[in-house]
């Protein structure tokens, strides 16, 4: 039996309509089986749709359940604050002041409420692994990538190979081969490929590019929440505390900001988040 469930579709590391990326937000996902969870996101056609749930543990104010086309993801980065953002607008009720604590499959991930309206998760626990055994540049097409960085691999629940290039230019000039980066992409078994190089004379100080397969076909990811989380913690492993801000999208037309913070109750991303369509969804 279908009912009228409250939806939104949100944009995700951007404050203007139709430059970052979408999300689709099932407010009520009450009732709805694993099957039917799948055919919805299928059928919204973007990269995740949520579904949002009662929690089950005391500390959070909801539960959520993450899918792109194809399969349940354990946690994504634009999901959770794009679900966080769509709560908020809905005068959904806090349990603490300032700070909005999701609960998915990898367990209590907190947002916290910026004054100026911006949602920033706290980055969960990485694990890192140096990649060496692939042909990264024939899978990317490029002979540009910086040999003074490792390449790793993030384990943050969802995978991803983190790959450092010379320049922001090499970044959006890579033009991959599709067989060669899916081999890539099942070799290193991660998700997806993330590259990254520093970016001159902007405000921003990185230009990152999030490369995938999904559904058969080579795809990019507009605003990546988790690639970043996972390259903030690459950074950090090396050392590197500070914060910056990011550019993704640029290849694609689109223009995400996010910003990275490193403080003493952990690793902040960031980005402001609008409502591009609010109504129902018959599910």
């Amino acid at each position: 039996m279908t009912q009228l469930r409250p939806f939104k579709q949100v944009d995700v590391f951007t404050s203007t309509p139709c430059n970052g990326n979408p999300l689709a937000v099932i407010m009520d996902a009450s009732g709805l089986s694993d099957a039917q969870m799948q055919a919805i996101a299928s059928w919204t056609n973007l990269s995740e749709t949520t579904f949002v749930l009662p929690p089950t543990d005391n500390a959070a104010d909801y539960r959520v359940r993450i899918f792109t086309k194809d399969l349940e993801l354990p946690f994504a980065g634009h999901p959770t604050l794009g679900t966080a953002h769509a709560l908020l607008e809905a005068g959904h009720t806090l349990k603490q002041p300032g700070q909005i604590v999701q609960q998915c499959p990898l367990g209590l991930v907190t947002v916290k409420i910026g004054a100026n309206g911006a949602l920033a998760f706290a980055a969960p626990e990485a694990i890192l692994t140096v990649f060496n055994d692939a042909p990264i540049s024939s899978a990317l097409n490029s002979g540009q990538l910086e040999e003074q960085l490792p390449v790793m691999i993030a384990d943050m629940g969802i995978r991803w190979l983190l790959v450092p290039m010379r320049s922001a230019e090499a970044v959006l000039a890579v033009k991959p081969d599709a067989v060669e980066f899916t081999r890539l992409v099942q070799k290193a078994r991660v998700g997806g490929v993330m590259m990254f190089a520093p970016l001159q004379g902007a405000s921003e100080q990185y230009e990152v590019r999030a490369l995938l397969i999904e559904q058969g076909a080579l795809t990019e990811d507009p605003v990546t929440g988790s690639a970043n989380a996972c390259l903030a913690r690459y950074f950090q492993a090396r050392g590197v505390e500070l914060d910056y801000q990011v550019h993704q999208g640029t290849a694609i037309g689109r223009a995400g900001r996010l910003s990275v913070g490193y403080a003493s109750d952990g690793i902040w991303i960031g980005g402001q988040t609008v409502t591009v369509i609010d109504g129902t969804l018959q599910a």
